[in-house]
């Protein structure tokens, strides 16, 4: 009897440390890089998006979340970029986790960061992305085109002796070209290079315990995000109208 009370105890200890659990808390941010690109000019919701993890998540000093984990995420919503004025957007929705040992968990989770080489930007509220805008580049565009017909009219001024009167033409008819192929084109899209960084954080808790752990057996990691070198700014839509200029 003596004999069972005794080997009992470090029984129950055994199988206690045997079946340790290891708590993910909500709040955790998991940083990803993206293996595909994504970009609102040809992705539509219902899209699935694959990721990477990129640097180890540890609980109580050990690895639960090792570098090269893959979550697999979903586009749930797509915008176009308008016409005159308007961004390209979408959401994107974390799904599920696979460790490097083939241990999966589904999992709610919302972007929360983004690459600072990307220029898109990130509504933090909705954990929407949406291109940056181009006030900027249109301006340019018109002023350009504007310049370039203030030429063309000058010189044909000049031959018919109205140098002045021919510059205000053309750059009023450049002015006008470059405006209506502003008005009449898209916006910037939405675009999200293959290797961008994102971060994203955990909306609920993710659990495992030892023998989700054991990653003995796993494959030795290749990173599949990083071959790219980078993420690659957003692909403008917008376009330059500088040979738009009526003839004089």
């Amino acid at each position: 009897m003596r004999r069972f009370l005794i080997v009992f105890p470090v029984f129950s200890a055994l199988l206690s440390a045997q079946t340790k659990n290891y708590l993910v808390e909500t709040g955790t941010h998991v940083p990803l890089s993206l293996i595909n690109s994504v970009s609102t000019k040809n992705a539509v919701p219902g899209d699935r998006v694959y990721l990477e993890s990129v640097f180890p998540i540890l609980v109580d000093g050990r690895i639960v979340i090792p570098t090269g984990s893959y979550v697999m995420g979903t586009i749930t919503e797509i915008r176009r970029p308008g016409k005159v004025k308007g961004r390209g957007e979408f959401h994107l929705r974390f799904d599920s986790l696979t460790l490097p040992n083939g241990t999966t968990r589904d999992f709610r989770a919302h972007v929360t960061g983004l690459d600072g080489r990307a220029s898109e930007e990130l509504d933090h509220k909705e954990g929407t992305i949406r291109s940056e805008g181009n006030k900027a580049g249109d301006v340019r565009t018109v002023g350009e085109t504007a310049a370039a017909g203030a030429s063309i009219g000058a010189l044909a001024g000049s031959i018919s002796g109205a140098t002045g009167m021919g510059a205000a033409i053309g750059a009023g008819a450049g002015a006008a070209a470059a405006l209506a192929g502003v008005l009449f084109t898209r916006g910037p899209d939405a675009v999200l290079a293959k290797g961008t960084t994102i971060e994203m954080i955990l909306d609920r808790q993710v659990q495992f315990d030892e023998a989700d752990l054991d990653f003995s057996n796993a494959l030795p990691h290749r990173s599949t995000a990083s071959d790219s070198g980078g993420p690659l700014p957003s692909h403008k839509t917008r376009q330059n109208y500088p040979n738009r200029i009526p003839a004089f």
